[in-house]
């Protein structure tokens, strides 16, 4: 099964239709849609409990939904767990900080893809290359910007939060083929690591593979992203441009005090397609007035 032609016959290459998971009586996902296009970074946002974290997790493999599909490039997919999504190029940075403490960073960066030593000793011996692990670990982090971590053969729990966070980044961006998503990868960095997270998602982008960008952090996420995703009770509200809205009139419709007026047809289009659009929405009953957008 096909997805269906979307506007200007861009087609998404990550694209969710009518997904909904429940957990007994919560209704987590109802009827939650997303469409990522090539080459650009889609930032994620709302409020907590909105269903951002389980969206993503839907395209991680991590979470199977109860109803709805999945299209990668045009095409239906299952994912059933996390090795279908990797096998589907797609790479997840969470943000509980997904690493083997107990592991070296060379490990870390190859968890279930490690390499074996050429010749007799991996054909017949199945010894790892732990050295060829570790030097492409350690160009991965130098291209990151992470020059802190001078030991690639020391623990992950040597590190700080930060420094983990990095590995996990770099793990990504060292195997993320269609797809990378972060979910708050800026979440334990310090200010200098984080701007280096970010540039390193405008460089993924440069490189024609598109992000999504899971954030509490609306100055990282209007920073980066070229479309923003807004969240709300389960599904998608709205789909706004950091030219488009502010920060303030994202605040007000991912809270519910300003209603976006976007159609379905609308919020699916690609950014290039977007800047005609008359961006309007109204005050809810009761609600403030927050947006320059909005009109009593």
């Amino acid at each position: 099964m096909t997805a269906a032609a979307t506007t200007n016959d861009i087609q998404p290459v990550l694209q969710a239709k009518d997904l909904v998971k429940n957990y007994g009586r919560v209704v987590a996902l109802d009827r939650s849609n997303l469409e990522l296009y090539p080459g650009e970074v889609l930032g994620v946002i709302g409020d907590n409990g909105a269903g951002k974290s389980t969206l993503i997790k839907c395209f991680s493999g991590a979470v199977i939904p109860s109803s709805g599909e999945i299209f990668i490039d045009g095409q239906e997919v299952h994912l059933h767990s996390p090795s279908d999504s990797q096998a589907a190029g797609i790479e997840t940075v969470y943000q509980t900080l997904a690493v083997c403490p107990a592991l070296d960073i060379g490990t870390n960066l190859f968890l279930g893809r490690e390499t074996r030593k050429p010749g007799f000793l991996g054909k017949y011996l199945r010894m790892l290359d732990l050295g060829g692990m570790r030097e492409a670990a350690r160009q991965e982090m130098s291209d990151l910007g992470l020059l802190t971590i001078q030991d690639m053969g020391q623990a992950v729990e040597t590190l700080s939060g930060g420094q983990r966070q990095g590995v996990a980044v770099a793990r990504a961006a060292a195997f993320g083929q269609r797809v990378i998503i972060m979910d708050e990868p800026t979440a334990a960095l310090g200010v200098k690591e984080s701007a280096k997270v970010l540039q390193l998602i405008r460089d993924v982008r440069d490189r024609g593979i598109p992000v999504i960008l899971i954030s509490h952090n609306m100055p990282h996420v209007f920073d980066v992203a070229d479309r923003i995703h807004i969240h709300r009770l389960g599904r998608r509200v709205a789909v706004v441009t950091p030219e488009s809205h502010t920060m303030a009139d994202a605040v007000a419709i991912m809270t519910g005090a300003v209603e976006s007026g976007q159609t379905e047809e609308e919020m699916s289009r690609p950014k290039s397609s977007m800047a005609g659009l008359d961006h309007v929405g109204h005050v809810v009953e009761g609600g403030p007035m927050t947006s320059r957008q909005a009109t009593p």
